[in-house]
Parts: structure tokens; C-alpha cells; sequence
């Protein structure tokens, strides 16, 4: 296992302030309903499987959008999967993600039915916190460090509605997504599967290129997220 050090460079520290910066101007903004009252058009991204029809999963961004997370939905199209990559912030209320999924299961290279849902910090709180609402279109949950302290201020009560199988991976050095609320989570009453991996030496978007990367670890959580969806929700339907 590689060491975080904890002196980064003051570009990282730059981006990680701007991060911070972004994700606190949301969360003001969904406690004024500042972000209900002034719609966006939804972006998307399409990754079809490249042979045939695929199972659907939807991707949710974190609080800084898309553009980080191509490649991982593009490996999830490789898989066999007809992957939609949505920005977190438009999927943090369940109408957005509901849509976005009954227009995905109506998509030529789709099998219809249900989808799986896997969401990074912003995006990774949402499908957590909307799965329950959706359970009759939801087969599995991932969720990758997850920004639970943002969205949702009962951690036992989310616990309790869940619906659907959860893999959630953390990491214990996140400066974002605490740790001692990941646990909390954890440890909450639950009438579903629930997996927690925790990597010692990760921080936030351990699996993001260009942030807090660590190869081993974000080898490992993909490795896992491909076995939990084949096992959940494989590509071929099921």
C-alpha cells in the first residue's frame, strides 16, 4: 500500500479549495431552493456497449462535473453495459434521476428493465439517498466516497430506507467525506446487503486521475464494482 503524504502541491491544494468551494455554494443553494428555482438543461453522455443490447447503469458525477468520470463509464460500456454519465448536482433531486432513467430503458442499445446506480461523493450521496424512492427500477447500488454529510442529516434513517444491495467504498484519510459518517452508516440497521470497503491510505477520488490517485485502490474498487454488478445486475440482463 503506497503512503499519503500530506504535503500536496499548491495547485492540488488550489483545486481542492475550489472543490470545497463549489460543493458549499450547492449545498447552500439546496437549503434556499435556489437550485430548485432556476432549472438547467440535464447533461448527459452516452456510452453504449459495443456489441448489442446492454443492462443499464447510470453514473452521477461529483459536485464538479463530468468530465472526470469518462473513462470509468466508458469501462462500464466495455463490460457489456449501456452506461448514461450524469452531472451530480442535476441528480440530487429523484424526478431528474427518475427520468433519466425511463428515458434510458426506452434507448435502442438498452435492455429494459431495471437499472444499476453508481454515484462519486455528490453524485454517490444521491443514488443513495434516491434508491429508496426508486426500488421498483433499481437492482444495485455503488457508491464511491460518498458526500452523506451534505445530503442527508439523518444517517440511521437513510440506513433504514434503503431498498437495494449497496457496495460503498471510502477511503479513511478523505478530507470531504468523513470517514466517522461512512462508518455510522455502516453500522445503522439495515433490511439489505450492505458492503463497506475503507482503504487506510486513501483520500478523496482515490480512484480520480490528477487528484488523490492511488492505483492499488482504485484497481481494487473497480475490480469490485465489476463482480457486484455482474453478480446484481449483469450486462446481458437478467
Amino acid at each position: 500500500m503506497q503512503k499519503t503524504s500530506s504535503n500536496y502541491p499548491l495547485c492540488s491544494l488550489c483545486a481542492r479549495f475550489l472543490w470545497f468551494s463549489a460543493l458549499s455554494v450547492l449545498f447552500a443553494a439546496l437549503i434556499t431552493g435556489s437550485a430548485a428555482a432556476q432549472p438547467q438543461e440535464l447533461k448527459r453522455e452516452i456510452f453504449p456497449p459495443p456489441l448489442g443490447k446492454g443492462a443499464i447503469v447510470v453514473v452521477a458525477s461529483g459536485a464538479g462535473g463530468t468530465a472526470s468520470f469518462s473513462e470509468f463509464s466508458s469501462k462500464l460500456s466495455e463490460l457489456g453495459y449501456y452506461t448514461v454519465l450524469v452531472d451530480g448536482n442535476d441528480v440530487i433531486r429523484a424526478a431528474t434521476l427518475r427520468s433519466v432513467i425511463v428515458e434510458s430503458q426506452s434507448a435502442p442499445q438498452a435492455i429494459p428493465g431495471k437499472v444499476a446506480l453508481v454515484g462519486f461523493s455528490l453524485g454517490g450521496a444521491a443514488v443513495l439517498l434516491h434508491s429508496a424512492a426508486l426500488k421498483d427500477q433499481v437492482s444495485a447500488v455503488v457508491a464511491f466516497y460518498p458526500a452523506i454529510d451534505w445530503l442527508v442529516s439523518d444517517i440511521t434513517s437513510l440506513a433504514a430506507k434503503l431498498q437495494t444491495p449497496v457496495l460503498l467504498f471510502a477511503g479513511e484519510k478523505d478530507d470531504f467525506c468523513k470517514i466517522e459518517s461512512t462508518r455510522a452508516l455502516d453500522a445503522a440497521p439495515k433490511a439489505v446487503p450492505f458492503e463497506l470497503v475503507v482503504y487506510p491510505n486513501a483520500g478523496h477520488r482515490f480512484n480520480l486521475k490528477g487528484f488523490d490517485y492511488r492505483a492499488q485502490d482504485a484497481d481494487d474498487a473497480w475490480a469490485r464494482t465489476a463482480a457486484f454488478l455482474k453478480r446484481l445486475h449483469p450486462s446481458g440482463g437478467q
